[in-house]
Parts: structure tokens; C-alpha cells; sequence
């Protein structure tokens, strides 16, 4: 049976408080909540580590774990992994949040922020993928050293690194084993699927660290039209070992229905026969 994640942004946002976010997780059936950092303040990088440890407290207190980050500069808006200037105080946030992840008990961060990771004009692809191999270098060897994975996503609004062989081959020019890419099932959706074969291909390479699943309409599994039919069986039949993050960005009613919906769709497909 596959596990699945929660992430917590949206019961945040409804004004859920850390541990009923975690009761309504486990009460439906999610193994753990992927956190977006924002969610614990307007300076997560920079939590204590008694901050840390009561974060973690409060969710495994409710019977379920912290599984990861994820949205790791939705709060920083001038952040920017391409540009020079910005580069070494975005670096320095980034490298907080893989300590915090390890703190929390987390196994994985997802770098999506699509607005921080612009193409500087006129640089080529060649050029961009030595300067975004520079940069994640450090990460990726912080990472290793304190049992994390650090993934790149590939994000159908972004435009740099819009497909998983794109995030691929960073994962090969940064060469450290704590450095992978994902597939996001909406982000894929829109640009390469069918998913389910992306996921067939790309799973057995070891490259994927992540899965996120959500639909092409930016909702949970089952509010949308999208072959979780195929989708979950692949993850099964290439034995995915890991939580799957729920990652919806619109409610159905509001962020715990859209939550139920998302895993009740998800349990159901992996009862559908193959």
C-alpha cells in the first residue's frame, strides 16, 4: 500500500492551527504533512532548534511525522537561484531550510518557486546549467550530510527546467546522490504526458526523489479528469517507496474536503485492477 503526505498549505491558510492540521491528516488516513515553510513563520530558516523540536512534538503528537518542505521561497520574492546578486543570501535560506527539514524529521525538500529561478536574459542552455550546478552543489552536499534529499522540480509555469529529463540531467551535472528531480502530476501534466509513462520511464533510473500528486486543473486527485487510474498503478508497479505528496491549490467546499477527496481518489485507484 502506497503512503501519502498531505501538504499543509491550504488548512494554513483556512487558519488551521499545526496540530489540528496534523489530526485532520491522520483522520484521513495521510501518513504525514509535507509542510510549505511559510506555514511556521515569516523567518522559518532561521527557527530555533527548541522551535524546531516543538514543531516536530506537535505533529508526531497527533500519530503521524513531518515528511518533508516544500514552496521553499514561496515567502521570498526577491530571492533568485539564477542571479548572481541574489544568489549567495537565496544559498544561505536554502541551506537553513534543508536543517530545518532534518530537524523536523523530514526526509525530502522540494524546490518548485518557479518565480525564483528565472533565465537571466541571453544566457544559454549550457551556461545556465553550469550556473544552476554551481549552485545546488552546496546544497546537495549539506543535504547528503544530514540524510535529506533536496529535489528540483520541473513546473509547467517555469523556464528553467520545465520537464523532468531537464531536471535529469541538473541531477547529473551536480552528481551527489542527495540531489534528485520529481515528477509533479499536475506540472507534467500540462507539459509531457501521459504521466503514468513518465513515471514507468523515470522511476526504475533512480533519478526521481518525489512524487506530487494533484491534477492538471490545479486540484486534488479527483477533481479533475486526470488518469489517476494509470497514474497510481504505475507508481505501484515500479515500486515507489516513498509518501506521495498531496498537493492540491484550490478547495472542493474547502481544504479538508478537498484533502479527503484527494486520498479517497488515490485509495480507490489502487484498487483498480491492472
Amino acid at each position: 500500500m502506497l503512503e501519502y503526505a498531505l501538504c499543509n498549505e491550504l488548512l494554513a491558510q483556512e487558519g488551521l492551527a499545526l496540530d489540528r492540521q496534523a489530526a485532520v491528516a491522520r483522520e484521513l488516513g495521510y501518513a504525514g504533512l509535507e509542510l510549505a515553510p511559510a506555514t511556521l513563520g515569516p523567518a522559518p530558516h532561521q527557527l530555533s532548534d527548541r522551535d524546531v523540536a516543538r514543531i516536530r512534538r506537535i505533529v508526531e503528537g497527533e500519530g503521524i511525522r513531518i515528511t518533508g518542505l516544500h514552496w521553499l521561497l514561496s515567502n521570498v520574492p526577491d530571492a533568485s537561484i539564477t542571479d548572481p546578486g541574489r544568489a549567495a543570501e537565496t544559498k544561505a535560506i536554502l541551506l537553513g531550510l534543508i536543517d530545518l527539514c532534518a530537524g523536523l524529521g523530514g526526509r525530502v525538500l522540494v524546490h518548485g518557486s518557479p518565480a525564483q529561478r528565472l533565465r537571466p536574459e541571453g544566457l544559454g542552455d549550457t551556461e545556465l546549467l553550469e550556473r544552476l550546478a554551481g549552485f545546488f552543489a552546496p546544497l546537495a552536499e549539506r543535504a547528503g550530510e544530514l540524510g535529506v534529499t533536496y529535489c528540483i522540480e520541473p513546473l509547467a509555469e517555469a523556464d528553467t527546467i520545465r520537464t523532468v529529463a531537464e531536471g535529469a540531467a541538473l541531477v547529473e551535472a551536480v552528481d551527489h546522490p542527495a540531489f534528485r528531480t520529481m515528477i509533479d502530476c499536475s506540472a507534467a501534466g500540462q507539459v509531457e504526458p501521459p504521466v503514468a509513462d513518465l513515471i514507468r520511464h523515470w522511476v526504475p533510473t533512480g533519478m526521481i526523489g518525489h512524487i506530487h500528486a494533484n491534477d492538471t486543473n490545479r486540484g486534488a486527485p479527483g477533481m479533475g479528469h486526470d488518469p489517476f487510474h494509470d497514474i497510481v498503478p504505475a507508481l505501484t508497479t515500479t515500486g515507489w517507496p516513498h509518501p506521495i505528496g498531496v498537493e492540491p491549490f484550490r478547495t472542493l467546499i474547502d481544504a479538508t474536503v478537498t484533502a479527503a477527496t484527494g486520498i479517497a481518489t488515490l485509495r480507490a485507484c489502487e484498487r483498480t485492477p491492472t
